[in-house]
């Protein structure tokens, strides 16, 4: 459930950077000749053409859909043309969109505070740098006003007939009876629209973006006006974005949540919140989410902008639809393999460049069983501590999924017999790493740390005593499903997105799993940190504690 954080300041100038169909974009920085035709990126399957992952604005005219396969998408738009997703490993390779993505978040810090949400997506706090300008060279003070900042969508400025919009926009920029606020604002729409040019000159993309007073306002905006162009969200125009915004549209709200204020409240626009007070809200919802959402109706968000380059997770993950259902275990064994050797690798490469050490591993699945009456049930996530190492998070990831397969066929009494399957089918499999923390400067050996993992977290011990003593997560349909589609069907935001990258669902998750986390102490020194040999599996030293009481953790 979200909680409501304390609001540091409404002058805050907050922006959310959004890249414009971002797959499509990277696949014609390698192919110049595509720019500008009608281009869609397809999974490597072959049936029917693949599935299309993301759909180039230039189709989309043709009326060219995210949902289609390629065959279908030939059929709309002949002149199509259809890029094969990297592959590896028999699935989806997305380094080249990640190191693409690092590109773009190397130049957007340049400015401020910087937290990569996504691949594709960054959040930016920018109050210092429009404080600085505001001071030195304030907007009412300049003659020349950069064309694409006057270009900038204004919630609730009017433009009267005949009259030139970007001068309407210079005017509301330039204001000198402004409040501080809108002030502020207006530097920063010089400044992302300044961002974005450097963006487009540097590295080749073009990108949306939304400008407010906070996180949850700016990423609002900047799916307003797609592609290549910025919106903003002055104070005096919030109730009319919020007033009319459907409930499941806004972050947090897509699941039960939102659901519940439909069904219970009759809420479907954020505005309808309105009507309730704060107590009522808390009297339904409890206290921290009932001042949340009284505060969200209102445009109030107390969400601090993190400074984060690198990503708070690593996951891995593949879809098997229809026929490729996963059916019999040592199927699934097969692709948990796969998938975790991917992920140790990204592991291992964090933790060379980086210096830091994931703590938890989660798996997830969607499945199916034979009954229609028992579709609805859904595959429990299971978590556990991270052991380094291929073999280890192989171990550990097919002991979770055998824990999650029990508990899911458990109340149908359905057993599974050799190796053929009994009523169930997976179609969907996902391995996250989280709990990523940076290893202090002045420690020893970070090998002690994996010693202790395998001393107190063995395969054999975690299937036999701590899966069994695990509960189901408890996400929505939606943030379920948006999790396993992580890797390979990752959605971009003007496809309306419900998770956008290997952090943005875990975030709850984390919150929950902090409380009976591995304590892992830190080392007195890593100046002599070398590449580890994670293929071996020779006991290492440890000195960490793992909590007795519940050894594996909920995910929600």
């Amino acid at each position: 459930m979200p909680v409501a954080k304390p609001v540091s300041s409404d002058g805050r100038v907050i922006a959310h950077i959004d890249m414009d169909c971002f797959y499509v974009q990277v696949e014609q920085r390698k192919q110049p000749e595509l720019r500008g035709l009608p281009t869609a990126v397809v999974q490597y399957n072959s049936w029917k053409g693949g599935a299309l992952i993301a759909v180039g604005y230039e189709a989309r005219k043709f009326g060219v859909k995210r949902s289609m396969r390629g065959d279908e998408a030939k059929g709309v738009c002949p002149q199509i043309h259809l890029v094969q997703v990297p592959v590896a490993r028999g699935k989806a390779d997305l380094n080249s969109y990640r190191e693409a993505g690092s590109e773009v978040v190397s130049i957007l810090a340049r400015m401020g505070r910087c937290e990569r949400a996504s691949i594709d997506e960054v959040y930016l706090d920018l109050t210092d740098a429009a404080e600085t300008m505001l001071a030195e060279t304030s907007p009412e003070s300049l003659e020349v006003i950069d064309d694409e900042a006057l270009k900038s969508h204004i919630l609730g400025l009017k433009h009267e007939d005949g009259s030139d919009m970007k001068e309407n926009v210079k005017a509301w920029l330039c204001r000198s009876d402004a409040d501080h606020r809108d002030k502020l604002l207006a530097c920063g729409v010089l400044i992302v629209a300044d961002l974005r040019r450097q963006v487009l000159q540097e590295a080749q993309f073009t990108c949306s973006a939304g400008i407010s007073h906070n996180k949850m306002l700016s990423k609002l905006a900047s799916a307003m006006n797609k592609p290549a162009q910025q919106t903003v969200v002055p104070c005096s125009s919030v109730q009319g974005l919020l007033e009319s915004l459907p409930i499941k549209k806004m972050k947090q709200l897509g699941g039960k949540l939102g659901s519940s204020l439909q069904s219970e409240l009759g809420v479907n626009f954020v505005g309808d919140l309105l009507q309730f007070s704060e107590q009522k809200l808390q009297e339904y919802y409890g206290i921290n989410t009932g001042t949340w959402l009284w505060n969200i109706a209102r445009g109030i968000s107390g969400e601090e902008v993190e400074g984060r380059l690198l990503p708070k997770s690593h996951g891995s993950g593949k879809t098997f639809p229809g026929p490729r259902a996963l059916k019999t275990l040592p199927s699934v064994q097969h692709w948990l393999n796969e998938l975790c050797e991917e992920l140790s690798e990204r592991l291992q490469t964090d933790l060379d460049q980086n210096r830091r050490i994931a703590r938890t591993l989660t798996l997830h699945a969607r499945a199916y069983m034979s009954s229609e009456s028992d579709s609805h049930k859904k595959f429990p996530s299971k978590s556990c501590p991270l052991r380094y190492g291929t073999t280890k998070i192989q171990e550990d990831a097919m002991n979770l999924f055998q824990a999650g397969l029990r508990e899911y066929l458990g109340p149908f009494k359905v057993k599974t017999q050799g190796n053929q399957k009994s009523g169930w089918g997976i179609t969907g499999l996902s391995v996250i790493a989280s709990k990523i923390s940076d290893i202090p400067s002045g420690t020893s050996s970070i090998m002690k740390y994996f010693q202790g993992q395998d001393q107190l977290c063995s395969p054999s011990k975690l299937a036999k005593d701590q899966f069994e003593l695990e509960n189901s997560c408890s996400f929505s349909e939606n943030e379920s499903n948006s999790t396993l589609n992580l890797v390979e069907h990752m959605k971009l935001p003007e496809e309306e997105a419900t998770i956008k990258n290997e952090s943005s669902d875990l975030e709850s998750m984390e919150h929950q799993a902090s409380r009976n986390s591995l304590e892992v102490p830190f080392y007195s020194s890593v100046s002599s940190l070398k590449r580890a040999d994670f293929s071996q599996e020779t006991p290492l030293p440890f000195s960490g504690t793992v909590s007795e009481e519940n050894p594996i953790q909920n995910q929600s």
